[in-house]
Formats: structure tokens, C-alpha cells, sequence
């Protein structure tokens, strides 16, 4: 598979993930592949009555606090979708969310240069 092709289906395999374990796909979706990293940021992700919440600072914190306990508590299934894409050990995943944007960025940290494994292929 390519650089372009993994990245492809990475953001698939997150798509998945947001809809069966957050509640709601996203509008727009982009994997990046760094070296070691993945990064995948995501648009339009906030439900409509989530937007709502997010228009004062304790709605904000709320949808935040909820949106980061849903995250942490199934990021292992987010795992196992990402190693069904790459056969490559993940350290560590991160997620943050801006309600301002409705973006999402979540950040894989990798054992392995999986960049330079795509491009040698």
C-alpha cells in the first residue's frame, strides 16, 4: 500500500470508530503520516445540541470533560482499528477536541517510522 493509501484508509478506520463508539461521524476527515506519527484531524464531529452546549464556558467544559471520558475509555478499539491498517506497535494516543473549530485532532505516536516503511515499498 502506499503513503496515500494507508492514510486513506486510517481516516476510514477512525470514521468508523467515531461513529460506533462517540455517537457521530465527522464531516471531513485528513490522515497525515510523519515518521512515527499519525495524525488525523477531523471536521465537524460536534452534534448539533453539542454545539449548542458549547456556547458558554461551562457548556465547554462539559461537552470537553464527556468528550474526553468517551474517548479514553475506548481508544483501545481505536487501537485496534489503526493496527488493522498498519502492522506497526502504537505507544501512545492522544486526543483533543476545540469546540470554537469543531475540530478534533488525535495524535498516534508509533514504535516505528511507518513513513519510511511506505516509502520503501
Amino acid at each position: 500500500m502506499t503513503k496515500g493509501q494507508t492514510e486513506a484508509k486510517i481516516s476510514e478506520a477512525v470514521s468508523r470508530f467515531e461513529i460506533e463508539f462517540m455517537g457521530r461521524g465527522p464531516k471531513q476527515i485528513r490522515t497525515l503520516i510523519v515518521q512515527d506519527l499519525i495524525i488525523i484531524r477531523l471536521k465537524g464531529f460536534l452534534s448539533q445540541s453539542e454545539q449548542l452546549l458549547a456556547e458558554n464556558n461551562q457548556g465547554v467544559e462539559l461537552l470537553k470533560k464527556v468528550r474526553t471520558t468517551l474517548f479514553e475509555t475506548s481508544k483501545s478499539y481505536l487501537e485496534t482499528f489503526i493496527r488493522e491498517v498498519v502492522d506497526v506497535d502504537i505507544i501512545s494516543i492522544h486526543s483533543d477536541v476545540s469546540t470554537r473549530t469543531a475540530e478534533k485532532i488525535i495524535v498516534i505516536t508509533l514504535r516505528e517510522n511507518l513513513e519510511d516503511q511506505l516509502t520503501r515499498t
